[in-house]
């Protein structure tokens, strides 16, 4: 049996029993997105298949680094720290390539009852059978930019993370130029991705600084699109590693550099398949339901920001000028708007978000996008104007734009009610304490721009 056939617990049995699997890693989406898990041994893990096994919903209160933000009921002295059950997803399983084949096997798990309020996929898994109950199949492409130095974590770590050597000594959109001195990178990495089936549409050169990348993946429906977009992520950062360099989401990581951007494609289809965004007969091919969606997003991404930009470090990236839109613009093939619609085929027509950067959960922009656009089209709202041209040129209502700073989309997520209803109070209650708990701790730190200016003069 090959691992891609693999439907249930059964299956997932019969596989581990052919190859005499003796350790399998299993993983749980954090609230970064990041992959939490570990190794465990076929017996204890066959048991899972059956009953779950424990894993603290701390978790979800722990920020990249593992410092534990305040989040009352998660990380309080009064918790414990307890365990919650997970469950093991049986039909996610793939492969690590550099692994033998008795121990290559990796598996996502998600908490049940106890631990589903906080867990971004279930939270994912929420939106898309809202979307089923309207009768709707929703189909996803995500695509990142990113940083690759010559440096590994613990060098970059001796240089205050700062004079960094970039793989490449100029930016430049262009894949050939640097194709055959970066082949072996490249290579390395589309054959992981390969191994592990998470299809790949495009890598190339960015030019946002030297040494950015961007890759793009194939289309998936519902939380598979989420799945493949973090194990991306986790395992293109292990491909850098793997062969002393360092490979970085961040949002912004310098001041002279471009942002790195997450951009979400999301298109629906009925649920025979048929897509519903394109209709020959409207302008532009825009369906009504295409229109809805663009409504629904203009109206509520302003406030749901958070879910697309949930770090300090997010907000350096809206700047004017660099990609990174400002406000909840759209327009057709313009990609100075948050919301670009991609018109053409039936099947190619879809909204790209330009919102989310490269640090976002995919779970969470994914729902936030997908929730939002379900809104639009069960309250039939109008999108405003399409915007022609330039959107950073021009004014915009205040209602289209985007909170400014890191403190004001905390506070309009926590204020929104559209948020408490669809991802529920518990969620919201946590997802807010802790990004309240990283903006108080990072709105304290002297940065190096404070000390040039003030220190000596003031």
């Amino acid at each position: 049996m090959e691992s891609h056939q693999v439907r249930n617990c059964d299956d997932l049995r019969k596989l581990i029993d052919e190859r005499d699997v003796d350790h399998v890693t299993v993983a749980l989406p954090d609230m970064q997105g990041l992959l939490r898990g570990k190794y465990m041994a076929q017996g204890k893990f066959i048991g899972a298949l059956d009953h779950g096994f424990g894993m603290p919903p701390v978790i979800f209160a722990l920020d990249p680094t593992d410092v534990i933000l305040d989040v009352p009921g998660l990380s309080d002295e009064f918790t414990g720290f307890p365990d919650a059950t997970v469950e093991v997803i049986p039909q996610t399983v793939r492969e690590i390539p550099w692994e033998p084949i008795h121990r290559n096997l990796f598996v996502m798990v998600s908490h049940g009852a106890q631990g589903s309020a906080f867990c971004p996929r279930a939270l994912y898994n929420k939106i898309s059978a809202k979307a089923a109950s309207m009768g709707f199949r929703a189909f996803h492409a995500c695509e990142f930019e990113y940083a690759l130095f010559n440096e590994t974590a613990v060098s970059a770590q001796q240089k205050g993370y700062r004079n960094l050597e970039s793989t490449v000594p100029h930016k430049g959109y262009s894949v050939l130029q640097r194709q055959e001195v970066r082949s072996d990178f490249y290579a390395d990495l589309m054959d992981t991705m390969r191994c592990m089936r998470v299809p790949l549409e495009a890598v190339h050169e960015e030019i946002g600084f030297p040494g950015q990348l961007e890759t793009s993946l194939q289309y998936s429906e519902g939380v598979t699109a989420a799945d493949n977009a973090v194990i991306f992520k986790t395992f293109a950062k292990a491909v850098a590693q793997r062969r002393g360099q360092l490979l970085s989401f961040m949002a912004r990581w310098s001041n002279e550099a471009d942002g790195n951007s997450g951009h979400v494609h999301v298109s629906l289809r009925d649920l025979e398949g048929n897509p519903v965004f394109h209709d020959p007969d409207k302008e532009g091919g825009i369906s009504d339901t295409m229109r809805y969606f663009i409504g629904g997003l203009q109206k509520l991404l302003p406030e749901l920001l958070l879910l697309l930009a949930p770090n300090v470090n997010s907000f350096k990236r809206f700047v004017p000028d660099i990609f990174a839109p400002t406000s909840v613009a759209w327009g057709q093939e313009n990609r100075t708007t948050a919301l670009r619609a991609i018109t053409g085929s039936a099947a190619s027509q879809r909204v790209e978000c330009r919102i989310p950067g490269a640090d976002a959960n995919p779970y969470l922009s994914l729902a936030g996008t997908l929730a939002a656009g379900l809104y639009g089209i069960e309250h039939r709202i109008e999108p405003a104007a399409e915007t022609t041209g330039n959107a950073y040129l021009q004014k915009v209502p205040a209602k289209l734009r985007l909170p400014e700073t890191f403190g004001e989309a905390i506070e309009k997520f926590s204020r929104s009610k559209f948020a408490a209803e669809c991802f529920g109070e518990p969620f919201v209650t946590t997802f807010v304490a802790g990004r309240r708990s990283q903006e108080r701790e990072f709105r304290s730190l002297i940065t190096e721009a404070e000390l040039e200016r003030f220190l000596e003069l003031s």
